[in-house]
């Protein structure tokens, strides 16, 4: 087939007779490299999408045949250009593709470091004018795929926090489109209107904007830094239990989403990922390294994604993540989903009496009301509830639920000794809190940052670098006050305990506590559902009722000018 196909591009360009063996040589390798990556890219999505070991070999293979295409047509530019009459947009194909392998490379493995690589390869595209072409010929395909590049290096650049890049992109995306709508006049003219108005709305959704002096936007990154988690000192004793694995499942509608990311699921894959190093950037296999080559620092914890699952899709993740766990690791269930209220009234008060959160459903939904109307004593089928996760308590949980049933999974009950703790967000928020929802779930908001958060409910829209950093300074003295109540807590779970050895599960903790001293401590927030809980609970004198932790929100409030919004003699109040 190769043959053939040379055979046509040569004859095409000039007379094939006149072509020195050797270039055509060249022209018969190239096509042949070109067609082997492209079956290995096609055989991607054959791959399982869980299990973390099947797809390593099978990516290695495809990384080889593309670095080979790659660095083939940069040494036979020339012969390539006058004997084949390669592209410039073919070029862009090659880059794009590369930017896609380790875009997948960074979704399978979670090393941030991945998607450094992905920007490099989007960026040359970009500067090099690849697609600059497309538009002078008269095929919308062409169009189509230069489209698709810039929605793919807009989700990157989100990832990667490069806020001015992704509003550059947007501009010059929103031109592509006016001039491909206008040229071809296409039925799908819509739907790249709603990707411009989803990404517009994506890079709105921070409640709080940081200014630099010149009124520019500080972009600020959530990602664990070298200060981030508060370190473990002396006599603090604590498991050495280590965050493996994670599910972030996004399910809750009408909230702000780019490709198949609610701002929640990114909020808090972020919370759960290191900031990330350049690696040199050649075209390295992902995951070839010697194992002395490899860095020092933990690798973060692997995540499935997943995007309104069904039941089934996500028990089938679960069951995958679960089977791989490795010993002394704990498994991350984040569940920021709409929530599913029990339907009739149950005499018993078991693990599927109370609901639980949304999972989509590919029937009509409302033939599943139908059925419930008729008997009301079955239960929810499209819902998670929390006896569906009790099978996988026999390792190590972890689990978040950020949803308006979220107490429903404060009905736990540990069958099998193994450390288990759940963090419920508020089931509602005051209604004198301007309604964000749409734009990302506060609770979430204070698990990733937990300082915006803390300015938003102060009433507090934009400050200052400064000050900013002033206050992040504090937060972190803080966090290393909570770590100190928790490790020397008398009648603290030792469940808490065993998952604060990790450095990820110590921050998303110590948050916690702070988000829910805020909130107690909050004028407006004065009703019980307004307060997260956990299971099992915190003794709330020694923790999140604190008077010394109550004393340092209040001068936080204070630097920041709001202590009126929160209560001097919250103590009293009980």
């Amino acid at each position: 087939r190769t043959e053939l196909a040379v055979k046509e591009i040569m004859s095409s360009v000039g007379a094939e007779d006149d072509i020195p063996q050797a270039e055509r040589k060249t022209v018969t390798d190239f096509c042949y490299l070109l067609d082997k990556s492209k079956q290995l890219f096609n055989g991607l999505r054959d791959l399982p999408q869980y299990g973390q070991k099947q797809w390593q070999s099978y990516f290695g293979r495809t990384f080889d045949v593309y670095t080979k295409l790659w660095k083939f047509q940069q040494q036979h530019r020339q012969v390539l250009d006058n004997r084949y009459g390669l592209k410039r947009w073919q070029i862009g194909e090659i880059a794009s593709k590369i930017g896609q392998l380790y875009y997948h490379y960074y979704l399978r493995t979670s090393e941030t470091s991945y998607l450094n690589e992905a920007f490099s390869f989007y960026s040359a595209i970009r500067q090099r004018s690849y697609y600059s072409q497309v538009n002078k010929e008269d095929r919308p395909e062409l169009v189509v795929k230069k489209l698709r590049y810039y929605a793919r290096f807009i989700v990157v650049c989100l990832l990667l926090n490069k806020m001015d890049v992704v509003k550059d992109l947007v501009k010059e995306l929103s031109d592509e489109i006016e001039d491909y709508t206008h040229r071809f006049n296409t039925e799908d003219q819509v739907e790249w209107n709603l990707v411009l108005q989803e990404v517009a709305a994506f890079i709105e959704a921070d409640p709080v904007m940081v200014l630099n002096d010149d009124n520019t936007i500080v972009i600020t990154s959530n990602r664990l830094s070298e200060t981030g988690a508060p370190l473990l000192e002396q006599g603090m004793i604590v498991g050495q239990l280590a965050l493996a694995d994670a599910l972030i499942i996004g399910n809750c509608n009408n909230q702000v989403k780019f490709s198949e990311l609610t701002i929640d699921m990114f909020r808090m894959l972020q919370a759960l990922e290191r900031e990330p190093m350049n690696l040199a950037s050649q075209m390295n296999k992902p995951g070839m390294q010697e194992s002395t080559e490899k860095p020092a620092r933990r690798e973060n914890p692997h995540k499935y994604l997943l995007y309104k699952p069904t039941f089934s899709q996500l028990y089938t993740f679960l069951a995958a993540s679960f089977k791989e766990l490795p010993a002394n690791s704990v498994l991350l269930i984040y569940l920021s989903a709409t929530g599913v209220f029990p339907s009739g009234r149950s005499d018993s008060e078991g693990p599927y009496d109370f609901g639980g959160v949304l999972t989509n459903s590919n029937r009509d939904i409302i033939n599943g009301d139908a059925i419930h109307k008729r008997n009301q004593s079955y239960k929810e089928m499209h819902c998670l509830h929390p006896g569906d996760l009790y099978p996988f308590t026999r390792k190590p949980l972890f689990i978040i639920v950020d949803s308006s049933n979220s107490v429903a999974y404060k009905n736990f009950t540990n069958l099998f000794g193994q450390p288990l703790v759940c963090l419920l967000s508020p089931t509602a928020y005051p209604k004198a809190l301007q309604d964000q929802s749409q734009r990302g779930s506060l609770f979430t908001l204070f698990l990733n940052n937990p300082l915006m958060a803390f300015l938003f409910v102060s009433g507090l829209s934009s400050m200052r670098r400064g000050l900013w950093e002033k206050c992040q300074d504090y937060l972190r003295k803080i966090n290393r006050d909570i770590a100190q109540l928790l490790t020397h807590s008398r009648s603290i779970d030792q469940s808490f305990l065993q998952f604060f050895g990790d450095e990820f599960l110590r921050l998303l903790l110590t948050r916690f506590i702070f988000c829910s001293a805020t909130m107690r401590m909050h004028k407006i927030f004065r009703e019980t559902r307004n307060y997260p809980e956990s299971y099992p609970q915190l003794p709330r004198d020694e923790t999140v009722e604190n008077p010394h932790l109550q004393k340092h929100i209040l001068e936080l409030a204070s630097i920041l000018d709001v202590r009126n919004v929160f209560l001097e003699n919250t103590l009293d109040d009980y």
